[in-house]
């Protein structure tokens, strides 16, 4: 039995105490939000509903219920063999990036668009932004290298009332360029979320995504006709992989680092993380701090990091006050 339908089976407590998604996937209820999932869902060899998590079509369909029911969000999309994200686990990511930037305000998780997080490769899903704007009203500019993915991303925002005017996507020029090219010389951000690309050559990629199909029970005849199954070439690997990105991105961090407050990366493989603690040491980093989390058996984590000592944090945290209200001065109308 495949790994994802183990873990549909138990209750997900590893999960962020504030993920919506640590319960089974109620597929009625889901269904109810969603019909066209009904046709992907059948009885396993325990009798519970469930879906073929290798087939992509089926994933995209339990995304949109999910995107649905839990978040508001009636429409959404991506292309054909562009990453089809797992909701909870990119849920858990935003809730524990609420919670670092609620330990710079006094454990005060900060609400509301006042608060602008910047997503470095945003994808053709857009689902970092998306989760975060609904949970907490944060508004998010969004970059990607690839047109489609600029474009799909911006069909998602066009389609959903509820996204308009909270997420602006941006095209990135540059394939060295990072937070260059993105962010404006006097732009704010109280964080930075990234996925990095995970692998290091289309090679590594496409022996990486052999691998899931086969764990996600797929016929090794049609292997090879599913090597961008989970995401395309920009999504999943860059020249020296997610170690040699991360490494990159704090190099320009310090290059800003006035600018963000918290600048954070998931970092998939445990093995990079040596050679990432030495940059943030080169980059004189002022605090970082690394965060684990987990998904069944899958483990992860990111890590982030700040320029910004104690005294700059409270600074900081102050523009996250809303404006105070000012009463209009009362006229008194005087009869003459």
């Amino acid at each position: 039995m495949a790994q994802e339908e183990q873990n549909n089976r138990k209750e997900k407590s590893e999960l962020h105490p504030r993920n919506k998604h640590r319960s089974r996937y109620n597929f009625k209820q889901l269904i109810g939000a969603s019909k066209e999932l009904k046709r992907f869902v059948f009885k396993n060899e325990h009798n519970d509903d469930s879906i073929d998590f290798a087939d992509q079509s089926a994933v995209k369909a339990l995304n949109r219920a999910l995107l649905k029911h839990f978040y508001d969000i009636p429409q959404w999309d991506i292309p054909k063999d562009y990453l089809c994200p797992p909701i909870p686990g990119r849920a858990d990511y935003i809730h524990y990036v609420a919670d670092l930037l609620g330990s710079s305000n006094k454990g005060k998780l900060p609400k509301g668009n006042r608060i602008k997080i910047l997503d470095i490769g945003v994808g053709a899903n857009c689902i970092y932004p998306i989760i975060g704007h609904q949970e907490y009203g944060w508004t998010f500019v969004g970059s990607e290298i690839d047109p489609l993915s600029v474009e799909s991303a911006k069909r998602i925002i066009d389609a959903n009332k509820a996204l308009q005017g909270a997420i602006e996507i941006r095209q990135q020029a540059s394939k060295m360029g990072i937070f260059r090219g993105v962010v404006g010389r006097n732009e704010r951000f109280d964080a930075v979320v990234c996925n990095p690309p995970f692998h290091s050559s289309l090679k590594e990629a496409e022996q990486g995504t052999r691998q899931k199909w086969r764990n996600l029970g797929g016929n090794e005849k049609e292997v090879k006709h599913v090597l961008n199954f989970g995401g395309n070439k920009a999504e999943l690997w860059c020249p020296g992989g997610e170690r040699a990105f991360v490494e990159q991105m704090i190099i320009q961090s310090a290059q800003i680092a006035n600018q963000c407050l918290w600048f954070t990366s998931l970092v998939s493989k445990s093995a990079n993380l040596k050679n990432i603690y030495n940059a943030l040491i080169k980059a004189n980093a002022f605090e970082v701090t690394t965060v684990q989390m987990s998904q069944g058996q899958k483990t992860s984590r990111f890590v982030a990091w700040t320029f910004q000592d104690e005294a700059a944090q409270a600074e900081w945290v102050k523009g996250w006050k809303p404006e105070p209200k000012t009463e209009k001065p009362k006229v008194e109308n005087k009869v003459v």
